[in-house]
């Protein structure tokens, strides 16, 4: 490739903004009978999702990075970042610039180790004493709060409720934090009115019929961030 086409390239691809100017998140899955992965993913960024993350138990390692390899392209085509779930191998093969671990998954230092300095990294926190931990966790840049609701995306996990987004809002903290599980349009205004700014989403986009507009809608229930 010429510097000619190198240049070209680097300026046609918008740079995605950082995670602290993040306020909405997707994660969907592999899109297996839509078949229409990449054309959801970019009507997803057209209707100003920040982060999409793929999150599908039912791929091998091998399908995951073919189909990340196509979220990081549509990606870098939006300027908009993207997400890795769980496995900090996956994370660092695909080359991810956002990687999310669970509580039950391995320790940050040990993830940190393996995905390197300059991964966004985020933790999911359940309660209190989990939230007010990842708040100050020197390897946590960001963290979700939640299921705020049941959802059929974590079986068998009990609900939090607002209360702990409250929590979350009352650390005033400056990390990003998201609240997460079963947020939707019908709900949205409620999670906003406990002190959150961030969420994360899976249904109320990936079941819509006009994903950029669903995309939109929520967008404008969420607070300008200061």
């Amino acid at each position: 490739m010429s510097t000619t086409s190198l240049i070209h390239d680097t300026l046609a691809a918008p740079t995605a903004a950082p995670i602290d100017q993040a306020r909405l998140y997707l994660c969907t899955d592999a899109r297996a009978k839509q078949g229409d992965f990449a054309d959801f993913l970019r009507a997803a960024y057209a209707g100003g999702v920040d982060i999409i993350q793929l999150r599908d138990k039912s791929l091998e390692a091998a399908e995951e990075l073919e189909l990340l390899a196509v979220l990081r392209s549509v990606a870098q085509e939006c300027g908009k970042l993207w997400s890795v779930n769980d496995r900090a191998d996956i994370a660092s093969l695909s080359g991810a610039p956002v990687f999310h671990i669970g509580q039950k998954d391995l320790p940050l230092p040990a993830a940190r180790s393996l995905i390197g300095a300059d991964v966004v990294m985020g933790l999911s926190s359940h309660d209190p004493s989990q939230v007010s931990a990842a708040a100050v966790h020197p390897e946590a840049d960001y963290f979700c709060v939640g299921p705020v609701w049941a959802t059929p995306t974590k079986p068998g996990r009990a609900a939090v409720g607002l209360s702990l987004v409250e929590h979350a809002a009352s650390l005033k903290t400056s990390k990003p934090w998201f609240a997460i599980g079963g947020v939707d349009l019908s709900n949205v205004d409620e999670v906003v009115a406990a002190g959150a700014s961030r969420i994360v989403v899976v249904r109320a986009i990936t079941d819509a019929a006009d994903p950029t507009a669903a995309a939109q809608e929520l967008l404008s229930r969420l607070p300008a961030l200061g």
